[in-house]
C-alpha cells in the first residue's frame, strides 16, 4: 500500500502515467560567501554529512546562533518568562545544548524595556558585540519597540553591556525582530513593523544603517506585506527576517502567520548586485519554504537564523518549533518552543532547499552516489532510486539507526515517512513500512562498510544475504554482488 501522501519531485520516468515526471540537467554550483560575518560553506554537493540531536535546547524560542572568529558558537534566544536576555557559548553546535547559560541583561523594573523581552540577536560589528532585541513597556506591554545593547568585551558572557537605546524608524509603532547584514560593503538593517494605514500585524522592512549599528539612514523599503493565505492564518504577520548570501544572490527568510502550527517560513531573493532598497529587485516565493509536518511531528517552525557547521562546509538552519499541534490559549503563553538545527541544502539552480522539519533525534543524511556526483538515493512510489536534482529533499533523506536485525548492523529510516525503511525485496531496493517481522528486519539491515571504491564513503552489505551490496544500476537501487571497479563504484555512497 502506498503512503497516504506522496510529495512530488523531479525524477526519472517510471512505469505508469504521472503528471509530474521529469528529468533535469544538473548545473554546477558556485558557492561563494559574499560578505564577512555570514555563514561560509563549501560547494553544497560536496559538503560532508553533519548530524545533530534535536531539540538542541528546550524552551528557547527565536534562536540566533553566530560563529565567531574566537572559535565559539554563541546562542541567544527568547526565554518563556520574557524577562531577560541569555547567552551561552560552546566550541561545537552540539555543545550549546549543555553549555552554561548566562543572563547578560534583565528587563527594567518600570517604563521602557520593562516587558516582553523578545527575539534577541547577537552580532559582532566593528570589534564590538551588539544585541538587538524587542521590548514593551511595563505599563503598556504591547508597546513593542526595538533596542540595542553594546559590549566591548572579548567574551560577551562576562563583559558589561551598555544600553544604546531604541532604534528609530519612520513610525513610532509596533516593531521587532531587528537583524543586520552586509552586502557589497553596505550594512543593512531588516526588521518587522506595523505601518500606519496597512491593516496587518507586521510587515518586513529594509534600510541602510547609519553612523553606528543602532541607527538607520535614508529611505526605508517595504519588502513584504502578508497577503498570501499562509501568511495570514491567525494573524497577518511577516516577521523575523534573516539573511543568507550564496551563489550571487541574497536570500531573506521571514516568518508568517500566528505562532502556532500555522507558523512557517517564507522566502525573498535578490541578485547580490541589485539595489536592495528597490522592492522590485526582490522575488517572493508564493508558497512557504518550511512548514509544519504532521508525519515528523513538528509544528510551527519559524523565526530562524543561519550558521555553519564545525568544518565550515555546510550551512545550518537554526529555528524553533513545537512537537505538538494543539495549544491551549494564546500560543505566546505556551513555553515549549524548542531550538532546533538541521542542514540547509542547495538546489542545482543555486536556491536553498529547506526540506521539512526533521523528526526529533539525530538529524538525517543523504547518500550521494560515488560515481554520479550530483545523484542521490531517494524513494518514489516505494521504489529506491538514484537520481539527480531531488528537489523534494525529504525523499532523499534517511536516518541511519541501529539495525532492525540488531547491533552490529544499521538500518536507513525515511525522513518524511518515519517507520519506513530502505529494504531489499527480490534483490530490489524499496522503502516500505516495517511490518515487525524477522524477514523485514533482515531485509532492512546492513553492515556498514568502508566504501568499496573510496574509503571515505560507505558501502552497505546485506545482513541476511552476505556478499551482496546495495548498488545503483539503470537508476534503480539493487542488491547485487560486486566485482568490477564500476560495480564497486556504484555500490559506494558519500554521506552528506
Amino acid at each position: 500500500m502506498l503512503p497516504p501522501h506522496r510529495p512530488t519531485g523531479s525524477r526519472r520516468a517510471a512505469p505508469g502515467p504521472r503528471r509530474h515526471r521529469q528529468s533535469r540537467l544538473v548545473a554546477a554550483l558556485l558557492v561563494l560567501a559574499v560578505t564577512a560575518g555570514l555563514p561560509v560553506a563549501g560547494p553544497a554537493h560536496a559538503a560532508p554529512a553533519v548530524s545533530y540531536t534535536n531539540p538542541l535546547v528546550n524552551q528557547r524560542a527565536d534562536p540566533h546562533i553566530v560563529r565567531h572568529t574566537d572559535g565559539y558558537y554563541y546562542l541567544t534566544a527568547t526565554v518563556p518568562q520574557y524577562d531577560r536576555i541569555v547567552l551561552r557559548r560552546a566550541t561545537t553546535l552540539a555543545g550549546l545544548a549543555t553549555a552554561p547559560e548566562t543572563t547578560i541583561w534583565q528587563r527594567h523594573a518600570s517604563g521602557e524595556m520593562g516587558a516582553h523581552i523578545w527575539a534577541p540577536e547577537i552580532h559582532f560589528i566593528n570589534n564590538r558585540w551588539y544585541v538587538y532585541f524587542a521590548a514593551g513597556r511595563s505599563d503598556d506591554v504591547w508597546r513593542i519597540r526595538m533596542y540595542v545593547l553594546e559590549s566591548t568585551a572579548a567574551n560577551p558572557l562576562t563583559g558589561s553591556w551598555t544600553e544604546r537605546g531604541r532604534i528609530t524608524t519612520p513610525w513610532d509603532t509596533f516593531s521587532l525582530d531587528a537583524s543586520t547584514f552586509v552586502a557589497n560593503g553596505v550594512r543593512y538593517l531588516t526588521w518587522a513593523q506595523q505601518e500606519p494605514g496597512i491593516a496587518t500585524n507586521s510587515n518586513v522592512y529594509l534600510a541602510r544603517m547609519g553612523a553606528n549599528p543602532w541607527q538607520i539612514t535614508g529611505p526605508v523599503a517595504r519588502l513584504v506585506v502578508p497577503s498570501y493565505d499562509w501568511e495570514t492564518r491567525g494573524h497577518r504577520v511577516a516577521e523575523g527576517p534573516a539573511v543568507i548570501q550564496r551563489n550571487g544572490r541574497i536570500f531573506l527568510t521571514y516568518s508568517a502567520s500566528a505562532t502556532d502550527a500555522n507558523y512557517c517560513l517564507g522566502l525573498l531573493s535578490a541578485s547580490a548586485t541589485a539595489n536592495l532598497l528597490d522592492p522590485a529587485a526582490w522575488t517572493r516565493s508564493p508558497t512557504p519554504v518550511f512548514a509544519s509536518n504532521a508525519a515528523t511531528g513538528q509544528y510551527g517552525p519559524g523565526h530562524n537564523s543561519f550558521t555553519v557547521s564545525e568544518d565550515g562546509q555546510s550551512d545550518i538552519l537554526v529555528y524553533h518549533d513545537r512537537n505538538y499541534r494543539d495549544i491551549t490559549g494564546d500560543p505566546l503563553n505556551d513555553p515549549n518552543r524548542r531550538t532546533r538545527l538541521q542542514k540547509l541544502y542547495w538546489n542545482a539552480d543555486g536556491t536553498p532547499n529547506f526540506g521539512i522539519p526533521v523528526p526529533d533525534g539525530a538529524t538525517p543524511v543523504r547518500l550521494r552516489a560515488h560515481d554520479l556526483s550530483t545523484s542521490y538515493v531517494r524513494h518514489y512510489e516505494h521504489r529506491a532510486r538514484v537520481e539527480p536534482n531531488v528537489t523534494n529533499l525529504a525523499d532523499s533523506q534517511f536516518r541511519i539507526v541501529t539495525g532492525l536485525a540488531g547491533s552490529g548492523t544499521v538500518s536507513l529510516e525515511s525522513t518524511n515517512f518515519p517507520g519506513y525503511y530502505l529494504r531489499h525485496r527480490g534483490y530490489a531496493g524499496y522503502v516500505e513500512r516495517n511490518d515487525g517481522s524477522a524477514l523485514f528486519a533482515g531485509d532492512a539491515s546492513y553492515h556498514r562498510r568502508p566504501g568499496l571504491a573510496a574509503s571515505a564513503g560507505i558501502s552497505l552489505e546485506s545482513q541476511n544475504v552476505p556478499g551482496r551490496y546495495l548498488r545503483h544500476r539503470d537508476g534503480l537501487l539493487q542488491l547485487e554482488p560486486v566485482a568490477s571497479a564500476a560495480e564497486r563504484a556504484s555500490a559506494t555512497f558519500h554521506l552528506e
